[in-house]
């Protein structure tokens, strides 16, 4: 597919405020832009307006790549309550220094708003807000700001307390537009995120959508100043990308004959890869063949019409969670982001990445990136694409002798290299074969890389393409993992787990009778980290609460454990009042 997307305009940070003097001086040489006091007394630099282009398409595709402020601003009740340090101008500063040319800021207005007449919205609140504002503008970012987990709490209740509603909604927007009317075109305002309407039909949400739209539209239009001209962000119900529901936000952005509009999806992938369910452990064809249809949607929907899109979050949900097991396998993760990118530059779409803090993409205290080489391609995927193949991993058994393997490479427009092992390439026909594109590790290259064959990752190697970054592939030796008998309580049950150098999956759940087992009752295969989860450092797999209190009391279930190297492990447990017993079931 063509790439119809135009290079990103490089917006270059301004100068700080200088004495009189000098800055009559930047005037004069038509280098300034104009400078404010910050709420905590030091002067910064604004972008001049005139470094917008004047056209919305164009000024969407110069905010290419974006990134997401998550869960601060719209944290509830506080900007700290969700686990994340105040945000800073250095964060700003880090997040523009590493290659980011907006940020979205999520706003929660609700704790810092009042829910009756006249819906006054907090005024150190707004000051706060717009101070974090100012820092990204100064930053030379483009920066996109909403009305964010209101959408839940309030706005949903439209169908059953609507004059309420459109009352708050319409307040809060008017003193939003009245506090920032004279704020850079490089402010934009989004209309509302993820909204979804309660205890209405689907005719009904349509018409609230288009309501809550054309509401905001009127009111910050009518607001003047910047205001008249600001590109404004208008969303579909949900945030979602459904064909219906971007037609429909098409009807809404050509009824308002406004060349300054933007629409706005969300892109989490396939629910099932997303969170590791129902069987989504790989980035699969039906992960690939979605992405690739929504892409093209949006693009014919909008982006062919002459309206930007501006993708307010990607990503993969739940994943990264530094604070948890990986749900994803890694290159299955890697592979999506990779994907991703390439789509959006084809479809001529902005994509923000969501990043809810410190436990996921930016470590915010330490600002820097908690996984780097996940950022790498993250970054790479802004621009190139890159070679990978149909794993990231070559499993020998130890307890087999050593014979070829074989991966299938995924060129993406490139050309493969050759393979690498540290500085030491590999020799093509003693080391490994390539027919076609099919890779093959022959079985003397696999004994000298596993050595001593201890359990576990012995060498890694990488497959290098014609552009964009090397696919590491890891030599791993393991034997099929071992699960031990077990007794515990319906709050806290553990399967002792002799792991041998593998990693767990998933896990599919069964009773006798063929229905499904476990707190997901539509999929036997359970969702990675809610229903269970393994527990490597202390050899254990945990059956979760939730799980352990979705079972049928008297009533044996089967679970199958998943593992990446394509073993498959079976286990019995019941549960009988507040006592649960598991039992490995033996190989016939």
């Amino acid at each position: 597919m063509k790439d119809i997307r135009q290079p990103t305009r490089d917006r270059r940070r301004g100068p700080g405020r200088l004495a009189g003097l000098l800055l009559a001086l930047l005037v004069i040489l038509g280098l300034s832009g104009t400078a404010l006091a910050a709420p905590g007394g030091t002067s910064q630099q604004r972008p001049s307006t005139a470094g917008v282009p004047s056209r919305a398409m164009d000024a969407v595709d110069a905010m290419q790549p974006s990134w997401n402020l998550g869960n601060t601003l719209d944290a509830i009740p506080e900007e700290t309550s969700w686990g994340n340090p105040k945000a800073t101008r250095e964060l700003l500063e880090t997040v523009r220094a590493q290659g980011f040319r907006s940020v979205r800021i999520p706003v929660t207005w609700s704790a810092h708003q009042s829910a009756t007449a006249p819906y006054t919205v907090d005024a150190a609140y707004m000051s706060r807000v717009k101070q974090v504002v100012d820092w990204a503008l100064a930053e030379n970012l483009y920066v996109v700001l909403n009305v964010h987990h209101d959408s839940w709490q309030w706005i949903e209740k439209i169908a059953t307390d609507h004059d309420n509603v459109r009352a708050r909604y319409d307040a809060l927007w008017t003193q939003i537009s009245a506090a920032f009317r004279n704020e850079p075109r490089s402010l934009l305002f989004e209309s509302v995120n993820e909204p979804g309407f309660a205890d209405a039909t689907a005719e009904q949400k349509t018409k609230f959508m288009d309501e809550l739209n054309t509401s905001f539209h009127k009111i910050v239009r009518g607001s003047g100043g910047g205001n008249k001209s600001r590109l404004l962000v208008l969303t579909t119900q949900g945030g979602s990308a459904s064909q219906d529901l971007m037609d429909d936000l098409y009807t809404t952005i050509s009824g308002l004959h406004d060349s300054n509009l933007v629409a706005t999806v969300h892109y989490y992938s396939y629910f099932p890869f997303s969170v590791n369910i129902a069987g989504g452990t790989r980035y699969d064809d039906t992960a690939r063949n979605g992405a690739d249809d929504t892409f093209a949607s949006m693009h014919h929907t909008f982006v062919a019409r002459g309206i930007p899109v501006y993708v307010g979050e990607y990503g993969l949900l739940g994943y990264p969670d530094h604070n948890h097991p990986s749900r994803i396998e890694r290159g299955e993760a890697l592979k999506y982001y990779e994907h991703v990118g390439h789509l959006a530059r084809v479809a001529g779409v902005t994509t923000a990445l969501w990043d809810p803090g410190t436990w996921a993409y930016l470590n915010r205290e330490a600002l820097k990136w908690s996984d780097p080489a996940l950022f790498a391609w993250i970054k790479s995927s802004w621009t190139t694409r890159s070679g990978t193949a149909s794993f990231d991993k070559f499993f020998v058994a130890k307890s087999s002798r050593i014979t070829a393997q074989s991966l299938t490479l995924n060129l993406n427009g490139t050309k493969f290299r050759g393979l690498w092992h540290g500085d030491t390439k590999l020799a093509e026909g003693r080391d490994y074969t390539v027919f076609e594109k099919r890779l093959t590790l022959t079985a003397a290259a696999l004994t000298r890389l596993t050595g001593d064959r201890d359990y576990g990752v012995n060498a890694t190697l990488q497959a290098r393409f014609s552009k964009g970054l090397p696919w590491q592939i890891d030599v791993v030796t393991y034997d099929t993992p071992v699960l031990s008998d077990a007794t515990g309580t319906a709050e806290k049950f553990t399967i002792p787990t002799k792991y041998q150098g593998d990693d767990l999956a998933t896990m599919e759940a069964t009773y006798a009778d063929g229905t499904n087992a476990g707190p997901t009752s539509w999929t036997p295969y359970q969702e990675f980290n809610k229903a269970f989860r393994p527990d490597y450092p202390n050899g254990t797999i945990i059956l979760t609460t939730e799980t352990l209190e979705s079972l049928r009391d008297g009533e044996p279930a089967t679970l199958t454990f998943h593992f990446h190297s394509g073993a498959k492990v079976k286990y019995k447990v019941t549960k009988s009042g507040d006592s649960v017993t598991g039992t490995a079931v033996k190989e016939s």
